[in-house]
């Protein structure tokens, strides 16, 4: 009988912390469904001297770089960690952000909303193992992945801040 009062005592903070633990996990996915989207994210970013994407566009035709500040849309967002998202071009093309030194994330269901970034937009071409690393990211098929076989030119934004607005 003691040897039993013993181990059940010695089991119970693992019982306990399992209990918690699933506890808080449901706590916190209740948060992020609850947690405002809108708001700065990164390095502060006011709303002045903001160009459109097909302004930008065109300085990236002409220049092959643009900085400075951008309105557009938020097109997808990677579903892991809210690292990247993208912008529709007026190219019909998509624009990948990304956000400078890995310093800040925006919400994983942002998609949608109106955004202005500020940073440094450029083209450049993505090997094969990058473009698959993204769409996994964004919760592409197997199926999908497997079909990227050529790198990609495309329009790359790294992005130092980033003012979600309200979604209208």
């Amino acid at each position: 009988m003691k040897k039993i009062s013993i181990l059940v005592l010695a089991l119970m903070p693992f019982l306990f912390s399992c209990n918690s633990g699933n506890e808080s996990s449901e706590e916190t996915e209740d948060l992020e469904s609850v947690t405002p989207v809108a708001g700065n994210y990164g390095a502060a970013v006011d709303e002045l001297e903001v160009f459109t994407l097909a302004q930008m566009y065109e300085n990236l035709l002409s220049e092959g770089e643009f900085e400075g500040k951008v309105v557009g849309e938020i097109k997808e967002v990677c579903t892991k960690k809210g690292c990247w998202m993208t912008l529709d071009l007026p190219n019909g093309e998509t624009m990948r952000v990304t956000f400078k030194d890995y310093g800040f994330f925006v919400p994983l269901n942002s998609q949608g909303y109106p955004v202005i970034i500020e940073g440094v937009a450029t083209r450049s071409v993505t090997d094969v193992a990058t473009l698959k690393h993204y769409a996994e990211d964004a919760g592409k098929s197997q199926e999908e992945i497997d079909a990227i076989i050529a790198p990609k030119e495309e329009y790359a934004f790294e992005a130092v801040g980033v003012i979600i607005k309200e979604n209208a």
